[in-house]
């Protein structure tokens, strides 16, 4: 684990993020906060490009959580049986739907806690809709994420929540918007587990990991 980045060097970093990727979206497929919810929720240990093989014909009828519950759990299991346990992914988004219905009037919450409520959501997922829909700062941190802040020393810690908060200590208000966007594609193109890219990081020569591959 590097030591935790300078300011004036993470600055430089996401500056070239930005410069390279002004407004970096998420990959997974989704039409509305409800579809996003369950989208984020179902790439659990599966890629985006598989959840979105099954949710593209899913959502173009199923976009609500009262259209879930009348689809029902069968059918749900059925659609979504190419994802990584989908077995368990259906109980979670029927009961989930269940409880938006029943508690929030058929609407997806806009509070972290509400959100970690509901069955199948866990912190990296409520992030992850608080920041793509709400458009709230929020720093979902996955694997790649991990990855690169410790390998960078752009947000070092020892667990995925010490990394939350040193994205958030550490970034520049300005980039926080869009700063764990930027760090996942970052570790999911470039700077990836095994033989990372390092001859096409645009922040090469700022990252101190000893075992680059230029």
């Amino acid at each position: 684990m590097a030591k935790q980045m300078d300011y004036q060097t993470i600055h430089e970093v996401f500056t070239r993020f930005q410069a390279s990727e002004p407004a970096p979206k998420g990959e997974l497929h989704h039409t509305n906060a409800y579809t996003l919810l369950v989208a984020v929720a179902l790439s659990a240990q599966a890629t985006d490009a598989g959840v979105n093989k099954a949710t593209r014909p899913l959502f173009k009828t199923v976009d609500t959580p009262q259209k879930m519950l009348d689809l029902g759990e069968a059918r749900l299991t059925e659609a979504i049986r190419t994802i990584g346990l989908f077995r368990q992914k259906a109980k979670n988004v029927i009961r989930m739907s269940r409880i938006l219905v029943a508690q929030y009037g058929g609407e997806v919450p806009s509070s972290r806690a509400a959100l970690q409520s509901l069955p199948g959501v866990g912190r990296k997922t409520a992030n992850v809709v608080l920041n793509i829909w709400f458009h709230y700062p929020a720093q979902a941190v996955d694997t790649h994420i991990f990855r690169v802040g410790n390998r960078t020393g752009i947000a070092a810690g020892k667990d995925v929540l010490a990394v939350e908060r040193a994205i958030e200590d550490n970034v520049p208000v300005e980039f926080q918007q869009h700063a764990h966007h930027w760090l996942i594609l970052h570790g999911r193109y470039i700077c990836v587990a095994r033989k990372p890219k390092c001859g096409a990081c645009i922040i090469n020569d700022l990252c101190p990991f000893k075992e680059k591959t230029l």
